[in-house]
């Protein structure tokens, strides 16, 4: 049985994250997002020694709301926030809560290498913690 002080962020991440270049529209990246039911992107890296970015709904709708943007003009690096705070695969979950907390993040990026291997949002997280609690 798992516990929260044996499990790691690699047994609870999303391997299957959805990307998208920093160069297409809020409108490619609102499609996106509705097309594969997720309510964030992973922003590519631009080449090897960039971080990733992360863009949200959340991010989406200030843009269009607060700062009138059109959807057909604004970039996604114009408003993804970059370099999105990561952590390694190996991390122990007790970390990745405390950090997630401490943060206020939603969601979070995994890597292993400098390369991206998953996504854990918080939902994830509080979801394994009542399994194990089960």
């Amino acid at each position: 049985m798992s516990t929260i002080k044996s499990t790691l962020v690699r047994d609870i991440m999303v391997r299957e994250v959805v990307t998208i270049s920093a160069l297409e529209t809020i409108r490619e990246a609102m499609r996106k997002m509705r097309r594969h039911g997720v309510k964030s992107l992973v922003v590519e890296k631009a080449h090897p020694h960039d971080a990733y970015g992360i863009i949200t709904y959340t991010t989406i709708l200030r843009t269009i709301v607060a700062e009138e943007g059109d959807i057909d003009l604004v970039n996604v690096y114009d408003v993804a926030a970059k370099p999105v705070i990561t952590v390694p695969a190996d991390l122990e979950i007790k970390y990745l809560a405390r950090l997630m907390v401490s943060q206020g993040l939603r969601r979070i990026v995994v890597l292993r290498n400098n390369e991206l291997e998953g996504i854990v949002t918080i939902n994830d997280l509080v979801g394994s913690i009542l399994e194990m609690a089960d």
